[in-house]
C-alpha cells in the first residue's frame, strides 16, 4: 500500500519512470494518458523540491515533452542516452551513438508474420512491443537475441511491454548519477520509483547513493524494498505529498 511510502522531504531528488510507474500500462505508447491532476502534481513537487524531479524513461525526450505537455521538466530519455538537467537547457545525447540499422532486416521480416507487434526506432533506441501478439514473445526475444549478439555496444532487456534494445554504454542510473553532479539535484537524497527491470539501474544508483528505491507492482524480484502495488496508487501518494509540501507549518514559534 502506498501509506507504507514515507512522505516525500524537501531535501530528495525525485526521478521517476513514465509507463507503469506515473501512467498506467497501455498496449501501444501513443495510447498512454495522462491522468487529470498528474501534470499539476508533478509541478508543484517540483516546486517545493527546488527543481529536483526528473522523468526518467524509455522514450525519447520529444516524446515525454509531447505527453505531459505543457508542463516541461528535467528528463532522462531513451534510457540514458538523452539528457536534459533543466526544462530551458538543450538535449545532451550520447557522443558515440550506437546503429541500430542492422536490426531493421530481421525485425521486419519478423513482424511480417505478427502484426500485432509494435516497433519504435527512436535514433538511440529500439523499443519492441509485443503485449497485442503476446504468443510471440519467446521467438521474437529470440530473434532479437541472435542480432543483438552479432553487434558490438548492444544491450537486450525484457521489459513488461515486450524487449528495449539501447547503448550498453548508458542506463537508467547513468542517468541519474549525471543529474546528481550538479544543482539542483547535487547534495540531496536520490529516490528513484519504477516498475520493471529496466528501471532496476535506477534503483542501484539511488541505493548507492544511501537513497531510496520504490518499485511500482508487487511481481518480480528487485532491488526495491518500497512497493505499492500500482500507478494509482502511487500517483495518490504523490499527490498528497505534493499538498503536505504545500502546508504551511504549523507549531509553537516561541
Amino acid at each position: 500500500m502506498s501509506d507504507a511510502l514515507p512522505n516525500i522531504k524537501p531535501d530528495w531528488a525525485l526521478f521517476l519512470d513514465v509507463d507503469g510507474t506515473l501512467l498506467d500500462i497501455a498496449a501501444r505508447p501513443d495510447e498512454a494518458r495522462v491522468p487529470a491532476g498528474l501534470r499539476e502534481d508533478l509541478a508543484a513537487l517540483s516546486q517545493r523540491l527546488g527543481g529536483a524531479l526528473a522523468l526518467v524513461s524509455g522514450r525519447a525526450i520529444a516524446a515525454v515533452d509531447r505527453l505531459f505537455k505543457p508542463l516541461r521538466l528535467p528528463v532522462a530519455g531513451q534510457h540514458g542516452a538523452e539528457l536534459r538537467r533543466a526544462p530551458s537547457e538543450p538535449v545532451r545525447r550520447l557522443e558515440r551513438a550506437v546503429d541500430f540499422e542492422r536490426l531493421r532486416g530481421p525485425l521486419e521480416r519478423f513482424v511480417s508474420s505478427w502484426p500485432g507487434i509494435l516497433v519504435e526506432w527512436k535514433g538511440l533506441s529500439v523499443a519492441v512491443h509485443c503485449l497485442a501478439a503476446p504468443g510471440s514473445r519467446g521467438e521474437l526475444g529470440a530473434v532479437l537475441a541472435d542480432a543483438v549478439g552479432k553487434m558490438d555496444g548492444i544491450e537486450m532487456m525484457d521489459s513488461r511491454s515486450g524487449f528495449d534494445l539501447k547503448p550498453r554504454a548508458v542506463n537508467k542510473g547513468s542517468a541519474v548519477e549525471w543529474f546528481l553532479v550538479e544543482p539542483p539535484f547535487r547534495g540531496r537524497l536520490p529516490v528513484f520509483a519504477g516498475d520493471d527491470v529496466t528501471d532496476e539501474g535506477g534503483f542501484a544508483a539511488a541505493l548507492l547513493h544511501e537513497g531510496l528505491a520504490i518499485r511500482v507492482g508487487q511481481a518480480g524480484q528487485s532491488l526495491a524494498r518500497l512497493r505499492v502495488a500500482y500507478p494509482a496508487e502511487f500517483r495518490a501518494w504523490l499527490a498528497r505529498s505534493a499538498r503536505a509540501l504545500a502546508a504551511p507549518v504549523t507549531g509553537d514559534a516561541r
